[in-house]
């Protein structure tokens, strides 16, 4: 194997204007702190009596940063763009002044009632205090009025909570609707609903972090055993299911707002070492039960904070690094349907276990300026590098058919905030530069070795090994700058208006070319019928090839993205609020929109008899493109409506709801596509053999000859740059952009129960997804249909006779996809404070998802080719999951010790299977959605920490977790062919493999820190 790479330690354009100009001429002296900012307001009594001419001031306890507002005529006040934390509120009227201290979290609304003189105050986050009583802490405020279906991830929760990853996003779950996933190849994502991963955007410290390249929501998160941000940098975030505001972006599931630490007047300063996954310190998986031993692997995460001041009140800096550093074992198996007893001992030899590497570094840095009180200055920085070895075991893949995969990331944000009297501006440039290049490790054939692909056993099909050179070679990506400008505008009696708009210029890079190496594949069976028992002497029955043609293969485009939105917080009463919102977002991409249909494509398009006859259910004209009739999609008009009730008038019981609509956007990779088959065209060429007849010399039939095992013979048999015989790809001219259109009821109560406040929510969603991208068979038989006569499911035509002349196959990209879904969310938590130090939350969710995929392996999939198209196919349950979902969590501190916990249970997930148990078998079968009781999840995790003050400035820390308590088992893998006109499948519902959800057997992780 090669070594890794060394690690580094230190609407139209002029519709468009014309918004834009009214927006800003709108905002003049205008605007808010995006996403991130917290805002305070309420009512100021002065003696009895509403303050006309009185001055409430918020100073941040940490940092000394002061904000000021005037109040109304009305008594009112309203405190926008401050940064979460704690902060002492001061009200001055008549010579007279009072305060009280309050913490706000990331994104919120609190609503805070003051009072001066002898008055009863009516205060909801805490007490109000004489000024020369101030306390140190304060009790975090309760959003209650809020009309979005969402829910905070607190620092306590971040600190305490047990967890093995360290990735911050994974506290998500602890949200009614949300779900954060780790596969069996110990990869994660985060996904909401029934949409996929690709619906999700996070915004951290206001700037979104969207995947454009790749899929996966989040830049970076793709097939990654990583992190996308140091853990001990975020300070706390926010989870909006549905009904967010105009403000997100890019989004048409769950939208995650998050906020960094920053430095202070006093230096502080924090190092943790964690171990984790050494053999001794875990459970056997199911693998290594059958086995009989454990595999070698170990888990080390370490990293440290520090941040101060560098001038007192004005200056601060903080910074953190975290690392990881993997060792996972790998197991090398047939697939599910084969029985590797079957393998002669030469091959058998291969089904080993391999030990992997991953290793991380995240670098975070912040400058925090306060220039002044109206004045904020913020310039934060993100590194991130990944090294890995991947596509190894867990399957068929043999270590030297795996590869190397560097996933690496550059984020700057300048961030300028400008505040008057009754606005607040906010102002970010950005720059970003994402790269992800996985690579074969060897440069050698691949020879993948099959069982019976046709012929006397169906039950035995599949691969047994994959040997020698791996297929992958990508070089993808993001690189760009942007600017956005966010306006809070509070002047306006009982309104708070917010404006801004977005401009970003991005390149994405779709390099690609598959296969990397050659791809020879084998009929172990009919090779063993013929005699031929040593795999030298095996003959393939065909081989796959791309060409590595002289000149640039790469596929870039440069995406200019615009957005603008106005949104109105209407406190229409003192119990009724509205939030009207409406949002536009606009997005070129030159790639797709100049690109031309090659014209030999164009010609055999037009002369191909199959698609020309009368009934075919496409136009193939939709799929040509000039470079001049593809534009972008101009309808991404988004409104956004809210409201909340507060019943008594006290912030305790408070009815909510909304409705709106948001557009996400297309992953680029998938465009890409139709570019990428034409710059790499992938090659197949059949042997005649015993097993796999086929007449030499017509349809790129060869006898086989042991001189094609060298890559220049092979290449020799095209002639120089072309593209016959390869696969085409198509995409629609008038391709949408994905959206979903959502709605929201429901309550939030704050009851007191044993001298605690109990925080409830209760709310039914539904959401329904459009137009997401799916790529199906353009090629058709002579008649112009797709099914073979007298069926009506499957039977894709892919035979050479069926393709496009002079060609392969059509795959054709357009809209089609579509879920709906109705979810019952409820909460329940009692917050810790200090005078209580214990608290618990509970998050349970039932979801009734459908999709109208066909054979969806997965909610990320985007082919589907046993239908023509989606527009008659049955909606069926959602594959990936659960219909009901609880998550509970608990953290407590007596005797010095603090203790947590955190139990997920679900009940499993729909897994997709084909149910041919009908008179004609499978040429008129469908999709049903199964769930296997050993699928679902269920999870204990314990942690334990002592803390020990050395009488100075520095604390010890040690810390226990044992993650997956009960050691109990999610498996991932089951028989789901239900059977066919002979009968039912007796191997239907039966486990396929022993791979378990996020391969975590009953774990111990040990953990030490130092803070000072």
């Amino acid at each position: 194997m090669k070594p890794l790479r060394q690690r580094s330690r230190l609407i139209s354009r002029s519709l468009l204007s014309i918004a834009l100009t009214g927006c800003l001429s709108m905002a003049a002296p205008a605007v808010l702190a995006q996403s991130t900012a917290a805002t305070i307001r309420g009512q100021v009594t002065v003696d009895s009596a509403p303050a006309g001419d009185a001055r409430v001031t918020a100073i941040n306890t940490a940092t000394g940063l002061t904000r000021s507002v005037a109040v109304g005529a009305n008594g009112s006040y309203n405190l926008a763009g401050l940064p979460p934390g704690t902060y002492r509120l001061q009200v001055e009227a008549n010579g007279q002044s009072s305060s009280q201290n309050v913490t706000v979290a990331v994104g919120q609304t609190a609503t805070l009632n003051l009072g001066v003189g002898g008055v009863a105050e009516t205060a909801t986050a805490g007490e109000a205090t004489n000024l020369d009583a101030v306390r140190v802490t304060a009790p975090v405020s309760v959003e209650t009025k809020t009309s979005e279906v969402a829910t905070y991830v607190s620092q306590r929760q971040i600190q305490a909570l047990p967890q093995a990853s360290r990735n911050f996003l994974a506290f998500a779950d602890t949200v009614p609707g949300m779900v954060f996933e780790t596969r069996s190849n110990n990869t994660s994502q985060l996904r909401s609903g029934a949409q996929s991963a690709n619906g999700v955007n996070v915004f951290i410290d206001g700037v979104g972090q969207k995947g454009y390249t790749l899929a996966g929501g989040i830049s970076g998160q793709t097939q990654s055993q990583g992190n996308p941000f140091p853990q001990s940098a975020i300070g706390e975030y926010k989870v909006i299911t549905s009904n967010y505001k105009a403000e997100y972006d890019q989004i048409s599931s769950a939208a995650v707002t998050a906020v960094t630490k920053s430095g202070t007047n006093e230096f502080h300063g924090d190092f943790f070492w964690d171990q984790t996954g050494t053999p001794s310190w875990r459970a056997s998986t199911p693998v290594e039960q059958k086995q009989g031993r454990k595999n070698d692997s170990g888990e080390t995460q370490y990293g440290a904070t520090f941040g101060g001041p560098i001038i007192s009140d004005r200056l601060f800096f903080f910074v953190a690094y975290e690392a990881k550093e993997f060792q996972r074992p790998r197991t090398v198996r047939p697939d599910s349907n084969l029985n590797p007893a079957d393998l002669t001992p030469e091959l058998a030899s291969y089904l080993t276990t391999a030990s992997v590497p991953f290793d991380e570094d995240l670098w975070f840095g912040k400058l925090t300026w306060q220039a002044g009180d109206a004045h904020l200055v913020e310039l934060t920085a993100k590194l991130r590098e990944e090294s890995e070895l991947t596509g190894i075991g867990n399957g068929p893949n043999t270590p030297e058919y795996g590869k190397t995969n560097n996933n690496d990331s550059r984020r700057y944000d300048l961030r300028y905030q400008f505040s008057g009297t009754n606005w607040l501006n906010d102002a970010h440039i950005t720059y970003e530069d994402d790269t992800y290049n996985p690579r074969a490790i060897s440069i050698a054939n691949g020879q993948s070795i099959l069982g019976w692909t046709q012929g006397p056993d169906p039950t035995r099909r599949g691969v047994f090994l994959n040997l020698g050179g791996g297929s992958d070679f990508q070089n993808k990506g993001q690189k760009g700058w942007g600017f956005q400008n966010d306006l809070t505008f509070t002047g306006w009696e009982g309104h708070t208006i917010k404006m801004g708009f977005k401009y970003k210029d991005v390149e994405l890079n779709a390099f690609e070319q598959q296969p990397y190496n050659p791809l020879f594949r084998y009929d172990y069976y009919a090779n063993l019928a013929n005699g031929n028992t040593q795999f030298a002497d095996m003959i393939p029955y065909e081989v796959q090839f791309a060409p590595d043609y002289a000149g640039s293969r790469n596929i870039t485009s440069s995406n200019k993205q615009y957005g603008i939105y106005i949104q109105d917080d209407w406190e229409v009463t003192d119990r009724l609020m509205l939030n009207l919102g409406l949002r536009y977002d606009y997005e070129t991409s030159s790639s797709f929109e100049d690109y031309v249909t090659p014209q030999g494509v164009v010609d055999a398009l037009r002369g191909w008899s199959n698609i020309n006859q009368p009934g075919v259910d496409y136009d193939y004209n939709d799929y040509i493109s000039t470079g001049r009739n593809r534009k972008p999609f101009k309808n991404a008009w988004q409104p956004r409506l809210g409201f909340s009730y507060d019943l008594t008038g006290e912030q305790r019981h408070v009815i909510f709801g909304g409705a709106g609509r948001a557009y996400d956007r297309n992953v680029f990779d998938y465009l890409a596509l139709e570019q990428s088959k034409g710059a790499f065209p992938s090659f197949t060429y059949q042997f005649n053999t015993p097993n796999h007849p086929c007449t030499v010399g017509t349809n790129n039939c060869l006898a086989f000859d042991p001189a094609l095992y060298n890559r220049d013979n092979l290449y020799a048999l095209i002639a120089g740059p072309t593209r016959a015989g390869a696969e085409v790809d198509l995409v629609r001219n008038d391709l949408k952009v994905p959206y979903s259109d959502q709605v929201s009821l429901g309550i939030r109560n704050v009851f007191e129960m044993g001298g605690n406040d109990w925080n409830t929510s209760a709310a039914v969603a539904y959401i329904e997804s459009h137009d997401g991208i799916l790529f199906t068979l353009g090629n058709r038989r002579a008649d112009g249909s797709y099914h073979a006569p007298g069926a009506t499911f499957g039977g894709a035509p892919f035979d050479s006779e069926f393709q496009l002349p002079g060609y392969g196959s059509v795959i054709l990209g357009s809209n089609g996809v579509e879920t709906r879904l109705s979810q019952l969310l409820l909460s329940l938590e009692k917050p810790f404070r200090a005078d209580s130090p214990w608290g618990i939350t509970m998050a349970y969710t039932y979801s009734d998802a459908k999709e109208n995929r066909g054979n969806a392996a997965n909610s990320d999939e985007h082919y589907s080719f046993d239908y023509p198209n989606l527009d008659d196919v049955a909606f069926v349950r959602s594959v990936g999951i659960s219909k009901h979902r609880l998550v509970t969590t608990g953290i407590a501190e007596y005797w010095g010790v603090q203790f947590s916990a955190k139990l997920t249970l679900a009940t499993p997930p729909g897994k997709e299977g084909l149910n041919c148990f009908t008179p004609t078998g499978c040429a008129n079968g469908y999709f049903e959605t199964y769930y296997f009781s050993p699928s679902r999840v269920r999870q204990l995790d314990l942690a334990v920490q002592k803390e020990w003050d050395t009488g100075t400035d520095l604390r010890l820390r040690i810390r226990g977790d044992v993650l997956n308590v009960t050691n109990d088992h999610s498996f991932t893998n089951y028989v789901t062919d239900r059977g066919d006109q002979n009968g039912p499948n007796p191997n239907f519902g039966q486990r396929s493999n022993d791979e378990i959800l996020g391969n975590l057997p009953r774990t111990f992780k040990l953990s030490f820190g130092i803070s000072w």
